[in-house]
């Protein structure tokens, strides 16, 4: 699947990684954004809890 600097970026936004560690996780992962963020999760990339 190719990844979009349009899924990289809602990715970022979202868990707070870097532009390649994003780009990494969903190469891993398909494209999938949730499954991504778990990815960055357990490599320790992604911030644990949302802000409020």
């Amino acid at each position: 699947m190719e990844i979009s600097a349009e899924m990289v970026k809602n990715l970022r936004q979202q868990s707070g990684a870097g532009i390649m560690e994003c780009k990494n996780a969903l190469k891993e992962t398909n494209g999938d954004i949730e499954e991504a963020i778990t990815f960055l999760r357990k490599k320790g990339l992604a911030k644990a809890d949302k802000k409020a």
